[in-house]
């Protein structure tokens, strides 16, 4: 079940919602307790295989994170914070990363070892995180509060369980015990409803129209040249965008639906001017792990500029090889940790661009570095950056025809698109103009403005995002 579906638009939602303030009515414990199993039968409903899985690692983690708090100067506590976080490692290694280590042992060695096909379970690499973020302060002794049930929504709340956002324990638990959450603001229904439309608009509108041909241009890299790789690369990066932005949209209006804030995870990353301003508001909360987590207790830049650099890398090492079992991952992950180490030099040195050439550069890597992140093997890759710098040649649409009759044919080339090329360009214009100089999703749903005309733009969103529906599309980050 996803949130662009009928079932969950017009069954799940609606049931577990209405039935979410019921039982606050007459008991708190039996509203958590039905969101609860409501998470989990939504997050089961992909495959119910997968539920054991997240039910071990929760029960687990729970006991671990509760002996941590609870025993505050236990000769153990160290151990076990190890023991758990080494859990948590081994489950997300063995399930997403196996068979990826295997094939390159045996491409190294020569070994004949087996793959062994592992299905990857869903949110596996949300839920690690987020309850190795909480063994960590329960060993530090910031968590204040121990109920199953808070905790078991925390990793299993159904808006952000499958994609984010990576949700901090003091975020969202102390949520959960407070009486207010279930009572009925209306306030928080309307801004639901409002980004919830949003969200769901940019995915089943706009992202999956820029997804079909990006999936066309990926689909045959070998055909691409000089216009066509751009127009391949220019709907994935827009594609990615509106589809993980809006994941992320539908994530925060539907946990407003139950009165929980979730925290904000895009700011307008591709208004970025650097690399570091871009992860500030791309993924903010993938960021906010990785520095918290990581990159602080490895030293920061507290241990000179070398060892400074090195930290930077590491993170940006671990958040490509989360994103994916892969070498373009890691490429992926390491373009951005180098340029990250170059924008911190390049700013302690003194040095800055004017506003429009730094955001010029940062878009630019930005749209290089996702062609790693989409082709699905290095040589397809490095097949795509060769076509948009010109080496396999400078053909034109088929179409430049009818405004140049005297074209010499050999300049013209058929594109692997189903669509005009003058219909894909306008798209992309009107993608790019919406990115670039319109208030984001959660601007829009902080404006006080709440009049008829806003109640016409959200229905008008609903109304044509619900007819999109015949055709269900996963999110890009649920396979990560």
């Amino acid at each position: 079940m996803i949130f662009n579906s009928f079932e969950f638009i017009f069954l799940f939602l609606p049931i577990v919602w209405v039935f979410y303030y019921v039982l606050g009515r007459i008991h708190i414990p039996f509203a958590k307790t039905w969101l609860l199993v409501a998470s989990l039968f939504f997050y089961g409903y992909w495959n119910p295989s997968y539920l054991p899985l997240i039910l071990i690692s929760m029960l687990l983690n729970y006991v671990i994170g509760a002996f941590l708090g609870r025993n505050r100067s236990g000769l153990y506590r160290k151990a076990i914070l190890t023991i758990g976080i080494l859990f948590n490692v081994f489950l997300l290694g063995y399930y997403k990363y196996y068979d990826f280590f295997v094939e390159n042992i045996n491409l190294v060695f020569g070994e004949d070892l087996i793959l062994k096909n592992i299905l990857l379970p869903l949110a596996i690499s949300f839920y690690t995180f987020q309850q190795i973020a909480y063994l960590v302060d329960s060993y530090r002794l910031e968590t204040k509060e121990y109920n199953f049930l808070n905790y078991g929504l925390f990793v299993s709340f159904f808006p952000q369980l499958i994609a984010g956002p990576i949700v901090h324990h003091r975020q969202v638990m102390s949520q959960f015990s407070s009486k207010e959450t279930y009572r009925i603001f209306h306030e928080n229904i309307s801004k639901g409803l409002l980004i919830f439309a949003i969200g769901l608009f940019k995915k089943v509108a706009i992202a999956d129209t820029f997804a079909k041909w990006a999936n066309q241009g990926y689909g045959n890299v070998e055909s691409l040249t000089f216009v066509d790789s751009w127009l391949t690369t220019m709907a994935y990066t827009l594609q990615l965008y509106f589809d993980f932005s809006g994941y992320s949209d539908m994530a925060i209006g539907l946990a407003l639906l139950f009165n929980i804030r979730l925290p904000i995870n895009f700011n307008s990353p591709y208004k970025a001017l650097d690399i570091q301003d871009f992860w500030r508001r791309w993924h903010i909360t993938l960021s906010h792990f990785l520095t918290t987590y990581i990159y602080i207790p490895l030293g920061g830049n507290r241990k000179g500029p070398t060892r400074t650099y090195i930290h930077i890398l590491i993170i940006f090492f671990i958040s490509g090889i989360w994103h994916g079992a892969g070498w373009t991952f890691l490429i992926w992950g390491a373009m951005h940790g180098f340029a990250s180490v170059i924008c911190r030099y390049w700013k302690l040195s003194g040095y800055q661009m004017n506003k429009v050439s730094a955001w010029i550069v940062t878009y630019m890597f930005v749209h290089l570095s996702w062609v790693f992140f989409r082709a699905l093997t290095l040589a397809d890759a490095v097949i795509v950056l060769k076509a948009m710098f010109g080496f396999n040649g400078f053909f034109l649409p088929s179409g430049f025809v009818r405004l140049f009759p005297t074209m010499n044919e050999n300049w013209i080339l058929t594109l692997p698109f189903t669509t005009p090329t003058w219909e894909i360009i306008v798209t992309m214009v009107v993608g790019l103009i919406l990115v670039f100089f319109t208030k984001n999703s959660v601007e829009i749903m902080e404006q006080k403005l709440r009049d008829t005309r806003m109640a016409i733009f959200v229905a008008v969103l609903l109304f044509y995002s619900v007819m999109q529906l015949q055709q269900v599309s996963e999110f890009l980050y649920f396979n990560f």
